[in-house]
């Protein structure tokens, strides 16, 4: 079963997209998600250029002896871009076994350990009554599990709210990378004051506990805002409103930063999608100083390096909580939702629905129902590329907002 072609696919269909479609001599194709949010190009040469033609030619069952050779054989490894293409070739390889066997993904992880995957969705609003709102839209939805982020009184547009400002002044969904209408695509710049937010988080979780009761699991991400004492802080002072997690308090890179903060808070914590690899995780694991594990498949290094990540961390007794927002395309979440049904220590799943664009793009078929994600019994992943549709949608430059203090330092978001 030798790779015959590998070919990187870049499409817009309202967002960035980087999709590596290998077809193998007997005519299976097999995809994998590259998608690097703001540096979607960077990817795509690395496979192009790089990798892809290391590819032609290799059996395609072999998929850990191609993992380790494209980690190991380039000498530069992890970080975002590197891992991003093993993943894009990983979960690509892994679809095209699945549909070799027959069968869907899972099935070649174990099989199923749950019914579907439960699956949070992300509530936000400008002020609280706008929030409130959201979250009965997203309980309307079918969600059984809400995470909860509000702008800041006295700021503009806050990252993570859907209603505030685009930089063209329109509406947008959350966590896209943004274009700036009528110039060149520049990041725009928000301003943030972390002690306001300090102070607002509290008050918007006691409204959202008096609406909706004390059953609904809420979870609130910090956006890597805050220094450790101030993590703790929030950790302490949200104890009250009993969060299913807190997520990304500090930036990624400080892991002794997550020692301080469980010595005051016992609100569960989780991160890691900024991390593509599981050497990231050795300290936080080992020491249990997280709950739950945030990476995605597209940026960890695909199907193989996740799933020995979460059973790595299974060892600990943490859980699974993969990132899964618009910028992980289809082939991503139906990566991720096959592993989701097949772990054992499977804690929660991302996601946000995919625009009607990008769904013509990727013909989808896992379903969402009843606040459960699970993926299709079709084989391989369940997903397929149409390559015309990927051709109407050309890319467009975009970048994720840049945070600066009222002062006007850059910071963490």
């Amino acid at each position: 079963m030798r790779i015959e072609s590998a070919d990187t696919v870049v499409t817009s269909p309202g967002r960035n997209f980087v999709t590596l479609r290998l077809v193998t001599a007997d005519g299976i194709t097999g995809l994998g998600d590259a998608t690097l949010n703001g540096r979607e190009l960077a990817v795509a040469s690395y496979l192009s250029d790089h990798v892809a033609p290391l590819l032609i030619g290799r059996d395609a069952r072999n998929i850990e002896d191609t993992w380790q050779y494209l980690y190991r054989g380039a000498y530069w490894r992890r970080g975002p871009v590197t891992m991003a293409a093993i993943a894009a070739v990983d979960t690509a390889l892994w679809d095209i076994k699945a549909k070799a066997a027959g069968m869907p993904l899972y099935q070649l992880l174990g099989g199923a350990s749950r019914r579907g995957a439960l699956a949070y969705g992300h509530a936000s609003g400008r002020d609280i009554p706008e929030l409130l709102d959201s979250v009965r839209a997203h309980l309307d939805d079918g969600y059984r599990a809400i995470r909860v982020q509000t702008g800041i009184p006295g700021l503009g547009s806050v990252y993570g709210v859907a209603a505030s400002g685009a930089g063209s002044g329109d509406r947008y969904d959350y966590e896209p990378a943004r274009r700036t209408a009528g110039g060149p695509s520049l990041p725009v710049e928000e301003t943030w004051d972390t002690r306001a937010y300090l102070r607002h988080v509290p008050s918007v979780f006691e409204a959202v506990r008096e609406e909706f009761g004390p059953e609904l699991p809420l979870l609130h991400d910090g956006h890597h805002r805050m220094t450790p004492i101030q993590a703790a802080k929030l950790g302490k002072s949200l104890e009250p409103y009993d969060l299913f997690w807190l997520e990304d308090a500090t930036p990624g890179e400080d892991q002794a930063a997550l020692r301080l903060i469980r010595q005051h808070t016992t609100t569960p914590l989780a991160i890691g999608e900024v991390f593509n690899s599981v050497h990231d995780y050795t300290t936080l694991l080992s020491e249990r100083l997280i709950d739950y594990v945030r990476s995605a498949i597209t940026h960890t290094g695909g199907v193989t390096a996740m799933k020995k990540l979460l059973d790595l961390a299974a060892v600990y007794g943490i859980r699974s909580g993969m990132h899964g927002p618009t910028d992980i395309s289809p082939v991503g979440m139906a990566a991720a939702l096959h592993v989701d049904l097949a772990v054992h220590n499977f804690g929660i799943q991302e996601y946000m629905r995919h625009s009607a664009d990008t769904l013509e793009v990727f013909r989808t078929s896992y379903t969402f129902e009843e606040g459960l994600l699970r993926p299709s019994e079709n084989p391989g992943l369940g997903v397929e590329l149409d390559t015309d549709a990927a051709a109407r949608f050309p890319y467009e430059p975009a970048y994720l907002p840049v945070n600066r203090l009222t002062d006007g330092t850059v910071h963490d978001w």
